[in-house]
């Protein structure tokens, strides 16, 4: 899957983050609940060392609620993680947050201390950072939008109880590792339209979607049967909402925008997108690859040295 994601602003906030963090006291990272692996930036987990780190779990009410805790179980068993799920429309967990960045850095931020807790909020775009931020604020003060990449500049935000909120700008990396991961980055929203193919976008969640909720595709279009392949869903879609070319084809890319729509709205009901035990199976395939590019970069220069000996 190919996508041109790494625009400047972001390459510029990937720096400012290093130069900040040595300090900062804890990182607060804002994770999609549908997707918690994918969505986990790699670069931040390179350079957070053995800060400590809230993994917030947002967008929960749009997530399997079963599967959520599954992940919130997986990710604690990293070293210095915590985990809170959260959502953009509740307000009940946002006190959550506080505390933990008090049970995290408890010699600092406490009521005569004039040391704040420096807490640095990180997050793909789109993921709804803006939002919470606004929230915990009690204000608004961080754009937001549905459209990936508003927040440009990286800013400070003072919170009661002795947190200093540092904001940043939502950073993707400049390279897929498994091309699922880049699937569900786009199913999501976290990448724009224009930057990906959302027919092979929704042909690929269409294929998750079969074996992981089938009884639900059936319910929510009315099929008498669960189709056999994505191909057959997507079709199904289109014949259902009347996306038909003169002549009774179905316009798959606006089938295909139906299914990606319902997906993000919600309509679908609570949707996970990914396992631990299906992203442990990616990243042994990851490593393989990785592995037989190495070996094939270490046989080519070989060749080179050998035919620049004759």
């Amino acid at each position: 899957m190919q996508i041109q994601w790494f625009p400047g602003h972001m390459h510029k906030a990937a720096k400012a983050v290093r130069e900040v963090l040595p300090t900062v006291d804890v990182l607060i990272e804002v994770l999609d609940a549908r997707i918690p692996f994918s969505s986990q930036n790699p670069m931040i987990a390179e350079i957070m060392g053995d800060k400590p780190c809230i993994k917030l779990l947002n967008k929960s009410d749009l997530a399997d609620p079963e599967m959520t805790t599954i992940w919130q179980d997986y990710l604690e068993q990293q070293r210095n993680i915590q985990t809170l799920q959260t959502d953009v429309k509740g307000q009940n967990k946002l006190g959550h947050i506080t505390d933990l960045c008090h049970k995290l850095i408890p010699n600092k931020g406490r009521e005569g201390d004039y040391r704040q807790i420096q807490a640095m909020i990180i997050g793909i775009p789109n993921v709804g950072k803006s939002t919470l931020i606004n929230s915990l604020a009690g204000r608004t003060i961080a754009k937001t939008g549905n459209e990936p990449a508003v927040t440009k500049n990286q800013q400070r935000i003072k919170l009661d109880g002795g947190i200093t909120l540092i904001d940043t700008p939502g950073m993707l990396w400049p390279k897929i590792e498994h091309e699922n991961y880049g699937y569900r980055l786009a199913a999501t929203g976290a990448i724009k339209e224009t930057a990906t193919d959302n027919t092979d976008v929704a042909f690929a969640t269409a294929e998750y979607l079969l074996m992981a909720y089938p009884q639900r595709l059936v319910e929510r279009y009315n099929l008498d049967k669960q189709p056999n392949n994505e191909l057959e869903l997507i079709e199904a879609i289109g014949r259902l909402r009347g996306c038909l070319r003169s002549g009774g084809d179905v316009l798959l890319e606006k089938a295909s925008n139906i299914l990606i729509s319902e997906l993000r709205s919600g309509v679908l009901g609570p949707i996970s997108l990914e396992t631990p035990e299906l992203v442990t199976v990616e990243q042994e395939q990851v490593l393989l690859a990785q592995e037989a590019k190495k070996l094939k970069d270490e046989a080519r220069k070989k060749s080179f040295r050998r035919k620049k000996k004759r």
